[in-house]
């Protein structure tokens, strides 16, 4: 037989639920901006899309032009889903269009191209895992600025890529590499550069969403401090992100050699910078803490469409480089003002 509950007891307030964590409304409003955000760049793509068939709907609607702009979008692309990881650690690589540079070189001498189709991918590959491993060492180990490390990085590699090349152009003789630019190389219509660009966006989604590796990325991005004391070794964390941002790099450069036909040293000019302003339209935080994939492909996908309608146009590379600014400066004015938004 129980016993009547005390005063006390029957006093006392019935128990709630649990309450959810500070963060989970914030994280739920910033998911909410993420999706806005690529839908938004989706509309601008569209807009894109029908400006150019306005303008030229014979030359910009036509497949082989269409596939031009996917095949010019994988190359960056492919830099450009390392520099997310990279720019979402709060760091920053300066040096991928001098690696690319550097690799499509080495990887297209004439001693290389003596092993064929292997020597030439290993080689780019492993050369971009080079400079990328000296990138994490400077900065990882040796408490070197990202900036300045990566900045370094990029003279020397141009300056290598410009001694191994004696500024001439490096003709690619390998057939089977060849072969991959051709139209017969093409399932169901699409360039196998462009599959190349899916695989690793794929791949990068996978790992920056789904996995211990990419938690600790925007972590680190984050908070590098709690990062550290909650277990997270920082250090080799960063190593490891300017590794694979450099194996983007060597992938991105026997793309290149593939597309191109040949090594220069002026190839990846300017990458660095096409690839943080991707990342940054994108919805990836230029401080840290925040990356997103699908957006940084987005965005190299508006700017490749953006120098595709242009140059159809004949309207001048200057004026290119002004939109870009242009959007480049609309996009961080939108950061902040969502970081403003999430902190009230």
């Amino acid at each position: 037989m129980t016993q009547p509950a005390s005063p006390a007891q029957q006093d006392a307030p019935a128990p709630t639920a649990k309450p959810a964590p500070p963060d989970t409304g914030r994280r739920r409003a910033l998911g909410l901006r993420a999706d806005v955000r690529n839908l938004s760049l989706l509309g601008v793509l569209a807009v894109l899309v029908a400006v150019g068939g306005v303008t030229k709907p014979d030359e910009f609607l036509d497949a082989g032009n269409l596939q031009l702009v996917l095949t010019q979008a994988s190359v960056i692309g492919v830099v450009t889903v390392g520099m997310t990881f990279v720019i979402t650690s709060g760091g920053i690589d300066l040096s991928v269009g001098a690696i690319v540079a550097l690799a499509s070189v080495w990887a297209t001498t004439l001693a290389t191209q003596e092993f064929g189709f292997a020597g030439i991918l290993f080689t780019a590959v492993v050369v971009g895992l080079g400079c990328g491993l000296v990138n994490g060492l400077l900065i990882a180990y040796g408490g070197m600025v990202p900036f300045i490390a990566t900045l370094a990085m990029l003279a020397a590699a141009r300056g290598l890529a410009l001694e191994i090349t004696d500024g001439k152009t490096q003709i690619v003789t390998v057939d089977s590499v060849l072969d991959l630019g051709v139209k017969d190389a093409y399932l169901l219509g699409i360039p196998p550069l462009v599959l190349v660009f899916a695989a690793v966006t794929a791949v990068g989604w996978l790992l920056l969403n789904r996995t211990t590796f990419g938690r600790r990325t925007v972590a680190v991005g984050g908070n590098a401090e709690a990062a550290r004391l909650a277990g997270i070794d920082v250090r080799r964390q960063r190593l490891y992100l300017y590794l694979l941002s450099g194996l983007c790099c060597g992938i991105a450069a026997f793309m290149l050699i593939v597309l191109a036909g040949s090594g220069q040293n002026t190839n990846g000019n300017l990458y660095e910078l096409d690839a943080i302003a991707a990342a940054i339209i994108g919805g990836t935080l230029l401080s840290g803490g925040r990356g997103t994939i699908v957006g940084s492909v987005l965005g190299v996908l508006v700017f490749t469409t953006i120098t595709n309608i242009f140059a159809l146009n004949n309207l001048e590379s200057a004026v290119q480089q002004i939109a870009k600014g242009a959007i480049i400066v609309a996009a961080v004015l939108v950061q902040h003002r969502t970081l403003r938004g999430s902190e009230h």
